[in-house]
């Protein structure tokens, strides 16, 4: 399985959005620019966040993206959801009905178990993503991040205009 990698920058952004104060808002031309991808493409996943009622949005010079709710309230699936859908990640297009040696009108009485295994996988790892919020997130980047990095990055981005 691979994910856009509109994923992996709207997870960024977001966690970004959560370390924002008050009710301080970052441009998607800012963001693009921190974490080196395109304006385009980035505005598309946060608009997909948008619609989801994750991130809001506000037009103007003073505009641009916060958090819709509070990062505990947002999980890692609730964002890639957001930009990649709620499909399942494996589709079962029942192949083993092709077989030449099954008898004529031969019904299989269980699911198919290849397709039982996959869905499983992937409910396992909705439900891990489904664990994590942004917030837990925020406390894994401060163990994980020296602090005047973060707030370098968070002066940087408040401070651009």
């Amino acid at each position: 399985m691979q994910l856009k990698n509109q994923v992996e920058w709207a997870l960024h952004c977001c966690a970004i959005l959560a370390g924002v104060p008050g009710d301080g808002r970052l441009s998607a031309r800012d963001l693009a620019e921190l974490h080196g991808v395109p304006k385009e493409y980035l505005s598309k996943a946060l608009q997909a966040l948008s619609q989801q009622h994750l991130v809001e949005s506000t037009l103007g010079p003073s505009g641009g993206y916060r958090l819709a709710r509070a990062p505990d309230e947002i999980s890692f699936l609730d964002i890639v959801e957001a930009v990649e859908g709620k499909a399942s990640t494996f589709a079962c297009s029942e192949i083993r009905k092709n077989n030449p040696c099954l008898p004529p009108k031969y019904r299989a009485t269980k699911t198919c178990a290849v397709a039982r295994v996959m869905w499983s996988a992937d409910e396992a790892w909705r439900e891990k993503l489904r664990s994590v919020s942004l917030a837990d997130l925020g406390v894994t980047l401060s163990e994980d991040v020296p602090a005047g990095i973060l707030s370098d990055g968070m002066d940087w981005l408040l401070n651009k205009n």
